[in-house]
């Protein structure tokens, strides 16, 4: 099958239902936790779901879109890591693509791969764009670390690596979670559904 093929199907119509819905639940999640305060974020977990059931570019264009959206309604940060969000579906899509995503400990290993990912597209858009400070729950770190002496490029380091491959671990299994409590019938309809079929160790 050709890329442009591929792309088509995994823009199907069931994929095209599933992008909005992933957004709402990246937007609901996000903004629970980010009323916490919470040094975690939770608020991908609707575009790795759409990267391992439709595919990396469709994972992409969720994370983007979502974030932009994020951006619009009500926080301006947000709208500066879409290159972040989009990221992450697309790791998720290209890890699901491997089978990485058909065991529990897979899509555990995902989300360290993720996290390492994301975390090189963010610190430094973090430190060159917010001076390392985006009122995350997660800047007590960095603000601990520069008062104990550590560089700006090294404290947003340890704390962008520190926060997002915990989250992006925990985001990942809770993806895999769903993707497998779907029905069979439903799960069918979709491009990249073989992408969480059980494997024997699973």
């Amino acid at each position: 099958m050709s890329f442009g093929e591929q792309l088509r199907k995994d823009f199907g119509t069931t994929t095209l239902a599933l992008i909005p819905v992933a957004i709402v639940i990246n937007l609901v999640v996000g903004q629970i936790v980010s009323a916490l305060n919470l040094p975690l974020f939770l608020d991908s977990i609707g575009t790795v779901l759409v990267g391992i059931l439709a595919g990396p570019w469709a994972g992409l264009i969720t994370g983007l879109l979502t974030n932009l959206i994020w951006g619009l309604i009500s926080s301006p940060v947000a709208a500066a890591f879409a290159p972040v969000a989009g990221v992450i579906g697309l790791v998720a899509g290209v890890c699901a693509r491997y089978g990485l995503f058909r065991t529990w400990w897979g899509a555990a290993i995902s989300g360290v791969l993720i996290g390492v990912a994301v975390s090189i597209t963010a610190v430094p858009i973090r430190v060159f764009m917010f001076g390392g400070i985006t009122s995350s729950g997660a800047d007590f770190i960095t603000a601990y670390l520069l008062a104990t002496g550590s560089s700006l490029f090294g404290s947003v380091i340890i704390t962008v690596l520190s926060t997002n491959v915990p989250d992006k671990v925990v985001t990942a299994l809770i993806a895999w979670a769903i993707a497998r409590a779907l029905p069979q019938r439903f799960l069918a309809r979709f491009p990249r559904a073989q992408a969480v079929a059980p494997s024997s160790q699973a």
